[in-house]
């Protein structure tokens, strides 16, 4: 089994900063790529960021020169360094893995429960 858990989140004000981290846990070969979603009630989950193995990282235009995606590969973590915050990063973050299993050659896909980051003064 692999599990996939996101922390870190929490309030934080306008202008402020959070760091979410996501866990990936269990029988893993190599995981893919880890990818950080966020949705909000009554909107369609949509990607934040994401990081391969190679270490590529894509940002959405809405987050781009504020947040940051990290990984440290001896952990199968994955950050979200969130800067610069605006209300509207208001969300459930989830976190996505593409993890290859042991004894496996191909790839599947897990997600994390999500964690609340609220932005509010």
């Amino acid at each position: 089994q692999v599990h996939v858990v996101e922390s870190g989140g929490g309030l934080a004000q306008p202008g402020g900063s959070l760091r979410l981290s996501c866990v990936a846990s269990g029988s893993i070969s190599n995981i893919d790529r880890m990818e950080w979603y966020r949705q909000t009630p009554g909107k369609q989950r949509e990607s934040v960021a994401f990081i391969t193995t190679g270490g590529i990282t894509n940002y959405a235009d809405s987050v781009k020169g504020r947040f940051t995606i990290s990984r440290d590969y001896a952990k199968n973590t994955v950050y979200l360094q969130m800067n610069s915050l605006k209300p509207e990063d208001t969300a459930v973050y989830y976190c996505y893995a593409v993890v290859r299993r042991l004894g496996t050659v191909y790839a599947d896909d897990y997600w994390g429960q999500g964690t609340q980051v609220t932005v509010s003064s």
